[in-house]
């Protein structure tokens, strides 16, 4: 039920027994009326892909934090961006929240994406990101690009944040 939202239907078309809900968000995107917070957003992504992290390990952890988050925006978004840009869509981005249950995930991958998940549930444990979580994706990953981990998931929480809160839709990025 979307009770505090701006909710506006589109027209129902003649073999579709209901159309989609298009959300209208609260506001503009806050980091874009704000100039300096996108500015600084953008630093940190650069310093992020500058990292050493495979492309493939920042597209799942991604996802993997806003499927937690349950931030549309950010879902929808990943999957349309790679159609739209003519990249092969990674099928795993569709099968990562079952990553613990799927052959189809590196062992690195697997130290990342729990280190997310250990990220994103802050609230979940009293000890939020245990040594043993820490010390598996350090098997995997050097210093710089731990950081590099670190920095992108705390900034998709960052985005889910702000996407869910301000009713986001998923758009041209």
């Amino acid at each position: 039920m979307f009770t505090m939202q701006k909710v506006a239907r589109s027209a129902a078309s003649a073999d579709s027994a209901e159309a989609p809900v298009a959300i209208e968000p609260r506001i503009a995107n806050p980091a874009g009326l704000l100039p300096d917070a996108w500015q600084g957003i953008q630093k940190l992504l650069v310093a992020v892909n500058k990292g050493g992290l495979p492309q493939a390990t920042l597209d799942l952890t991604h996802m993997r934090a806003s499927q937690i988050n349950g931030c549309s925006a950010c879902i929808e978004g990943s999957i349309n961006h790679a159609h739209k840009t003519g990249q092969r869509l990674d099928e795993r981005l569709l099968a990562v929240a079952a990553w613990r249950h799927s052959s189809q995930f590196t062992e690195a991958e697997r130290a990342a994406l729990e280190l997310t998940e250990a990220m994103t549930r802050l609230s979940d444990r009293p000890d939020p990101v245990p040594d043993e979580i820490w010390n598996r994706a350090a098997e995997h990953f050097d210093e710089p690009a731990l950081a590099a981990l670190v920095l992108h998931v705390a900034l998709t929480n960052l985005f889910n944040r702000v996407n869910i809160s301000t009713l986001q839709p998923a758009g041209d990025w």
